[in-house]
């Protein structure tokens, strides 16, 4: 077999006629009584021919489907499907790295995005790798407990009444005594209290993995429901709590609110891709 000498010839070039559809479909998303061919090539600067011939391929492929009436496509439900497997999480990952990204201009110190999984939070997005105050580099995807660490202990002051039951149930039939205070309702309740009165959760020097650092978290919201917490990372010696939450409560809660507006509006930067 004869070697490519042109190494551009070995690169994938892009997929006109699936930009072209991924397009239409994006254009289609605005619309809820559909749009016509016409209106369709106005916005995307496409030939009317080539319109039709991407919206007939789509519904063929199930995705649009086209009104008798006025001539006008629409998209199905089976759009949906596209969307399923994109979980709160991976929502929450993608919308807050570039907040991140700024917030640690500011704060310096290092913070995690995290969401709850079974028993164990688990990092999402973080600035451990970028900030000059961090001596962890590796973050994303580490399971930290819930018990011990203020991102924990803010998802069990905030979450439904229910979910939190359930999940102190599971963590004090276990007999390790890192779940012990899953069996101290009343020392539990005062924390977790003491969290939503203030509106964040905390760990000073709580959890014996990391006893050196402490930390601050605060909620992250989706329709009235938590989704996730965003936390703040330092050394115990530097700070304590209440001098850590006077100095950085309020940017994490501003990066908190930033991403629960990215959450309710998640294409609010279609936009900014196809200026028509």
């Amino acid at each position: 077999m004869e070697i490519m000498k042109n190494n551009t010839a070995t690169e994938y070039k892009n997929v006109r006629g699936l930009s072209r559809g991924l397009l239409l479909l994006n254009l289609l998303n605005r619309f809820d009584g559909g749009a016509s061919v016409a209106r369709l090539a106005e916005l995307s600067g496409i030939h009317r021919t080539t319109v039709r011939r991407l919206l007939e391929t789509l519904q063929e492929e199930g995705y649009v489907r086209r009104s008798p009436s006025d001539d006008s496509f629409r998209l199905t439900l089976k759009v949906r499907e596209l969307s399923e497997g994109f979980r709160d999480e991976q929502w929450i990952s993608a919308l807050a790295a570039p907040l991140l990204g700024d917030l640690l201009q500011e704060v310096v110190w290092p913070t995690d995005v995290t969401t709850l999984e079974v028993d164990a939070m688990v990092v999402r997005e973080t600035t451990h790798r970028f900030s000059r105050l961090s001596f962890h580099r590796s973050m994303v995807g580490r399971r930290l407990p819930v018990l011990h660490t203020a991102a924990g202990l803010t998802w069990l002051a905030f979450c439904p009444d229910n979910q939190r039951q359930q999940l102190i149930e599971l963590l004090a039939a276990r007999p390790e005594e890192e779940y012990q205070l899953a069996r101290e309702p009343l020392k539990l309740d005062t924390i977790l209290r003491r969290a939503r009165q203030h509106g964040y959760g905390e760990n000073y020097q709580g959890w014996r993995q990391e006893e050196k650092i402490a930390a601050i978290a605060v909620p992250v919201f989706n329709q009235q429901q938590i989704i996730g917490c965003l936390n703040l990372v330092y050394i115990a010696k530097a700070m304590t709590i209440e001098q850590a939450a006077k100095k950085y409560l309020a940017p994490l809660q501003r990066v908190a609110k930033q991403i629960e507006q990215e959450l309710a509006a998640p294409d609010i930067r279609a936009d900014e891709h196809h200026p028509f």
